[in-house]
């Protein structure tokens, strides 16, 4: 595949990854009777942020290669989903503070359009025939071209399509955020719908982090799986008190 159409439509998909996630914030932002003109401004300091972050943590995961290549850490291709979702988190936290604003609310107004343009964005994956698995002989496998299989898995042809596998996880997450968002509205507590996105999508990473080649691993684990099973953890321990604490205080 010639590598500058992959490059283009990887960036087209992110960018109307991005659109749509805007489009849905705005309607969720109505819907929660808040100022949708907030989300441009919030918008400017979110997107680079998170730019930088996925960048971050891209480098950092791909250290090795970096370190012989120290002029490509800057300018160079690839990101990292976690550092794109902390690095955004961070700005929405500076310019909610700042704002005087619910940090909490707003990210629930953000996380059903994060996990949709997540869905989207992995298209872009495709294209650039990235984020495959091993190989496998299911009627579903992709094909991946010769000069893009890694190391060791050159005589295979056909491979699990991670990417398309995270997108029907994605989509599926975002009917779920939209429609708990909806139905439970008198049940949950700003944060909730954030929380329950970070739960969603980490489940998901944890079990198709087990189909990848060549992950970044500590201590023998993938460090993905480190990443979303704190992230679990932690979520549902948040909401297990924040509903505890807020049933006593109703008593």
């Amino acid at each position: 595949m010639d590598s500058g159409f992959g490059i283009g439509w990887y960036g087209v998909m992110i960018a109307l990854g991005v659109l749509a996630a805007l489009g849905i914030a705005v309607i969720e932002a109505n819907r929660r009777k808040e100022k949708a003109s907030e989300l441009l401004g919030m918008a400017l300091l979110v997107l680079p942020l998170g730019i930088i972050g996925a960048r971050l943590y891209h480098v950092i995961d791909q250290w090795d290669y970096y370190m012989q290549n120290p002029g490509l850490i800057i300018g160079g291709q690839g990101l990292g989903i976690f550092g794109a979702i902390i690095g955004g988190v961070l700005g929405v936290i500076i310019y909610t503070l700042w704002k005087k604003l619910s940090t909490l609310r707003w990210l629930d107004i953000l996380a059903p359009g994060l996990i949709l343009a997540q869905a989207i964005g992995r298209w872009g994956n495709y294209f650039n025939q990235e984020l495959y698995g091993y190989p496998t002989d299911l009627p579903w496998a992709i094909y991946i071209d010769p000069m893009h299989r890694l190391p060791g898995y050159k005589s295979y042809s056909y491979f699990h399509p991670m990417f398309f596998y995270e997108f029907l996880w994605n989509l599926i997450g975002f009917v779920i955020l939209m429609v708990v968002g909806r139905k439970m509205y008198n049940r949950l507590r700003d944060g909730d719908i954030f929380f329950l996105y970070v739960i969603w999508y980490s489940i998901g990473r944890f079990i198709l982090e087990g189909f990848k080649i060549n992950v970044w691993t500590l201590g023998g684990f993938p460090t993905a799986r480190w990443i979303t099973l704190i992230a679990i953890v932690v979520c549902v321990v948040v909401i297990v008190l924040r509903h505890h604490k807020f049933h006593k205080e109703k008593k």
